[in-house]
């Protein structure tokens, strides 16, 4: 059959031109499909932006809801000989720290062991190792052992204690350092039949610090439960006391409470973009009208009027945040900074409720669990929307078999009109030939 590029070849008309136009013509019949699959995937999209807006501000009100935000501390340390980090649990106030010795871990040496540390000691016997009240782990020693077998037999038994090789610039000698600092962590030896003479170099030693004049003993250099809430850092000793200033980190507390107001307001922008319209361009948001977007604006709106009657704050207004006329909140700074700074028990009551229940946090986290979680109304609209996408790529699926059908239709009709002009061209053009010689003979 012949193709497109050669129709119109013998009959000189243009079928091919034609042939295109009515295929044009056909496709148009795949523009609505195609505008209404856009309108959708539009929609899906919008859903997407609202669904990230929200899942911020979700994140936003979880903070709030942990009642550490609101007990969060922070701390300053005079002096660089000791740092402190702190918890909810520290108490605010000034706390005068002293250092006088820092813990130390235990170090025995043997006795020089000879210049060679890979030859055969030609020692044997066994050799006990115990760290604190740890039980002694035994380890044998063979005459055909070298200083070097001996060191990797003791690190491999796990005893606590770690051995290393020292060259003391003639000899090499065995030294024992215990893995924990502190007089707990004591290194015994039994040596039997004095294998290798083990003396101490370095002794077991306790930190020893002064906090507001108490005297505190530590086995490590990390010192915790001294102060509640805190602990301490020691990394030299002090000629003097260190003072520790710990008072309430309201900044932080500020700061979670203003992400809040920023995430909603942010939900506000994403939604008003949604639902607007603009009368001057005709144009209007991708979720204007729709009933889910409605539903999430009406659901946020009620759970921002949460009252807590029980509590100091009973209302965010009472905090400084009020809803303005367009929807968005507005923090009065004074106000908020006041309420923290003079209360911030009743701050973290309102928003995450007492021990765990209640709370404006809870209430939103609820709301938003009907609007994204599993089954909520997300959900439902995208699952719907994908459905309809669907049938309507089945649809343009079908209605393109039909085109192509109609297309390959008018094709095979051209391609027959056009076989048959040019038979019948060429029949005229035989005719033609036919009578002029005939004219010929007879004017002769």
């Amino acid at each position: 059959m012949a193709t497109i590029s050669s129709l119109g070849i013998g009959s000189g008309l243009d079928l091919s031109g034609l042939l295109d136009d009515l295929e044009d013509a056909e496709k148009q019949k795949l523009t609505p499909i195609v505008a209404q699959q856009q309108s959708y995937k539009t929609k899906l999209s919008a859903f997407g932006s609202l669904e990230s807006s929200l899942t911020a501000l979700r994140d936003a009100a979880t903070k709030l809801s942990d009642p550490e935000t609101f007990t969060a501390v922070t701390s300053s340390m005079t002096g660089d000989a000791v740092t402190a980090t702190t918890t909810g649990d520290a108490v605010a106030g000034r706390y005068q720290v002293s250092v006088s010795s820092l813990a130390q871990a235990q170090s025995l040496a043997s006795a020089a062991q000879g210049a060679d540390k890979t030859e055969a000691l030609g020692k044997s016997g066994t050799l006990g190792i115990s760290v604190g009240e740890n039980a002694s782990i035994d380890i044998a020693i063979a005459s055909d052992d070298s200083l070097e077998d001996i060191r990797d037999s003791i690190n491999k038994a796990d005893t606590g204690a770690t051995a290393s090789i020292v060259f003391n610039g003639s000899d090499y000698q065995l030294t024992l350092t215990s893995e924990e600092t502190g007089t707990q962590s004591a290194i015994n030896v039994t040596d039997g039949g004095s294998l290798f003479g083990f003396s101490e170099t370095v002794p077991a030693q306790d930190a020893e610090l002064e906090v507001n004049g108490i005297s505190i003993t530590s086995q490590s250099n990390t010192v915790k439960g001294a102060l509640e809430g805190v602990t301490f850092d020691l990394t030299s000793t002090t000629s003097g006391a260190e003072t520790l200033k710990v008072s309430k980190d309201t900044e932080s507390m500020t700061k979670a409470v203003k992400a809040f107001v920023t995430a909603y307001n942010s939900f506000q922008s994403t939604s008003d973009a949604l639902t607007s319209y603009d009368s001057e361009s005709d144009s209007a948001g991708a979720l204007l009208g729709n009933s889910t977007m409605r539903t999430i604006e009406s659901r946020l709106r009620s759970v921002l009027g949460y009252s807590d009657g029980d509590g100091t704050f009973s209302m965010l207004s009472d905090l400084g945040i009020e809803r303005q006329l367009d929807g968005t909140l507005e923090v009065d700074d004074d106000k908020l900074s006041e309420a923290i700074s003079s209360d911030s028990d009743a701050v973290s009551q309102f928003f995450a409720g007492v021990d765990g229940k209640g709370g404006l946090s809870a209430s939103i986290d609820d709301t938003m669990g009907t609007i994204l979680d599993d089954g909520g109304l997300l959900q439902i609209a995208t699952d719907g929307i994908d459905s309809t996408l669907d049938r309507l790529g089945d649809r343009y699926t079908r209605m393109q078999e039909s085109i192509d059908s109609t297309v390959e239709r008018y094709r095979t009709q051209f391609a027959s009109l056009d076989s048959l002009v040019s038979q019948m061209n060429s029949t005229s053009s035989y005719l033609t030939q036919q009578f002029d010689a005939l004219s010929a003979q007879t004017n002769q």
